[in-house]
């Protein structure tokens, strides 16, 4: 195989990887408080040849003397976009949006029958009967514990009214007396890029202590004295369908000419085979 069918099979390779980021920001941009993702390429490895018969002064030429062979594209990374996302007016009474960049809500999760503090931009939340009690505690859509100042947010059930506050405050009312049973937990990441994707709008923190940060130069606890949220409603996907229809477009584009870079190459040995 040629040196052009190689890279040009490789780059293929990785642009399929790029068409299904691209698909799932599709998929998702309908979805509360999803975060697009874009993929970032590099260049592999370059080869230098160098083939001048005669020395070339330096003033004569910018680059370097030969010739530059590369080796094709790779997929360098997949970054996410955490813009924030337009706010939609739901009125309903557990539906909250952050409304500044970089703020997410903390959930636990549970894998492998250990849990784990993660984070999520999306405020639908519900309440979920505990086992054997008349407690009620608040989750996730996908069942996740919302946490607060002092863990998983529970109050007893039986309350008439809930409600919270844009400063993350949850309150009931019992009769004619109200009270705050919690108050959501939410913070700031001084470094949103190195979150990483976990599935269902969920992000976990990697091993901090290979990138050389710890906690809570990443992570800081937020005291609400304002409002940090808009009630009864939730933040939109940031997909832009646009956006996303134009690099699909050149994404195909790609791979149909590479797909032809390796046709051509196929056609030429084919007629370099038939000489005689």
């Amino acid at each position: 195989m040629s040196r052009s069918m190689i890279q040009a099979a490789v780059t293929m390779n990785q642009l399929q990887q790029k068409l299904d980021v691209i698909g799932n920001n599709l998929a998702n941009s309908q979805t509360t408080g999803y975060k697009s993702r874009q993929a970032e390429f590099s260049s592999l490895l370059t080869q230098q040849i160098n083939n001048m018969t005669r020395p070339v002064a330096a003033e004569e030429r910018l680059t370097p003397d030969g010739v530059r062979v590369g080796s094709g594209a790779r997929l360098g990374s997949v970054t996410s976009d955490f813009s924030v996302g337009s706010i939609s007016e739901t009125g309903r009474a557990l539906d909250v949006a952050l409304q500044e960049k970089n703020h997410f809500f903390e959930i636990q999760v549970a894998e492998n029958g250990a849990t784990e503090t993660m984070y999520t931009r999306e405020g639908a939340f519900y309440l979920q009967p505990l086992e054997n009690s008349e407690d009620v505690m608040l989750v996730t859509k996908a069942g996740h514990p919302v946490l607060g100042e002092d863990g998983p947010i529970v109050m007893e059930d039986g309350f008439e009214y809930i409600d919270i506050q844009g400063n993350g405050e949850i309150l009931t009312r019992r009769g004619n007396q109200t009270e705050v049973v919690g108050v959501l937990s939410i913070v700031e990441t001084e470094y949103p890029q190195i979150l990483e994707a976990s599935g269902e709008n969920i992000f976990r923190l990697p091993n901090l202590a290979e990138l050389g940060y710890t906690l809570d130069e990443v992570i800081n606890d937020i005291n609400a004295n304002h409002d940090l949220l808009k009630k009864g409603a939730l933040e939109r996907s940031n997909v832009d369908i646009s956006k996303e229809m134009t690099d699909l477009l050149m994404a195909q584009r790609s791979y149909q000419m590479n797909g032809r870079t390796i046709t051509m190459g196929d056609q030429m040995m084919g007629l370099i085979n038939q000489l005689r």
